[in-house]
């Protein structure tokens, strides 16, 4: 539940922050009295979510860097990061990408992550437990998975789709909080809900879409998880990337060591067992991948 929870308030923090501030420094001017400028109000909704996701999809590699502790590998000092840095080479030419950032960050869990603000300019990174347990082609079958990533523009769409969707809380968070203040106007002659009635109105229902907005975006990370699985596949090869998938499977009782900022970036685990869990999962469980890439290798 905790995991929900903070993933759920890093999608929410951006909007409602903004929301505050622009509030107490009065640049909400589509409100005139009784009225709603809807057009302004989209546009003022549409500048601020958007704003907001562009900002973190821009400072993204920087701060997975900084969360993870993840060491950029420029010069390699040993075989394994020399045969890292050939891998990712490699699989960058196959997928038709610029080379990204290679690194390391340390984590006994098995994890891997790539994020960046464009295909060209991107950071795959793997965790010191990946490199120490998983055989060369299951460590070449999860990068070209993190590469599938970068090579279909995730990050970029995904953030894309995080700006339309605070756009779309915020705009009906206020249409709400705009009906509630009229209706109460109507019942006690002309009182509404008042500056921070209003607000605190506003704050309240952004939480609440906010909800049902995170569980789309999961929906969205979920569905390019086997998109990257796929890629995978076709870097790598489909059994070299089941496997992987059952090497992450078989340390699910692992503690889980990817921060929940970055857990939708994360080849992860996947293991979800409530329906509210699985609502808002950044990733498919673990079966359901495996048997997608077996379905499409019988095809």
């Amino acid at each position: 539940m905790m995991r929900i929870l903070l993933f759920l308030g890093t999608n929410l923090a951006v909007i409602v922050v903004a929301s505050i501030t622009l509030r107490l420094l009065g640049v909400e001017g589509y409100l005139r009295g009784q009225g709603i400028n809807f057009n302004a109000l989209l546009i003022f909704c549409f500048i601020v979510g958007m704003a907001g996701s562009m900002i973190s999809l821009f400072i993204s590699k920087w701060m997975a860097k900084r969360s993870t502790g993840t060491v950029v590998i420029d010069t390699p000092s040993n075989a394994t990061e020399k045969w890292l840095l050939d891998t990712v080479a490699e699989l960058s030419r196959e997928a038709g990408i610029k080379m990204p950032e290679v690194g390391i960050f340390p984590a006994q869990q098995s994890n891997a992550f790539a994020t960046g603000w464009n295909r060209n300019d991107a950071l795959v990174a793997v965790s010191a437990g990946l490199l120490n347990r998983m055989r060369p082609e299951e460590v070449r079958a999860v990068l070209a998975h993190e590469i599938g990533h970068v090579a279909n523009g995730d990050m970029v769409t995904l953030a894309l789709i995080q700006g339309v969707v605070n756009t779309f809380v915020m705009f009906f968070a206020r249409v709400v909080a705009h009906l509630v203040d009229n209706f109460l106007r109507s019942r006690s002659d002309g009182a509404g809900l008042g500056f921070m009635g209003y607000f605190a109105v506003v704050i309240v229902a952004e939480i609440v879409f906010g909800i049902i907005a995170s569980a789309i975006v999961a929906w969205f990370s979920r569905f390019r998880e086997y998109r990257a699985d796929a890629a995978g596949a076709q870097l790598a090869g489909s059994g070299a990337m089941i496997n992987a998938l059952a090497r992450l499977k078989a340390e699910t009782q692992m503690p889980d060591q990817m921060p929940d900022t970055l857990r939708a970036m994360a080849i992860t685990k996947g293991q979800t067992k409530s329906l509210m869990e699985r609502l808002f999962a950044s990733h498919p469980p673990l079966d359901d991948r495996i048997r997608a890439l077996k379905e499409a290798a019988y095809r």
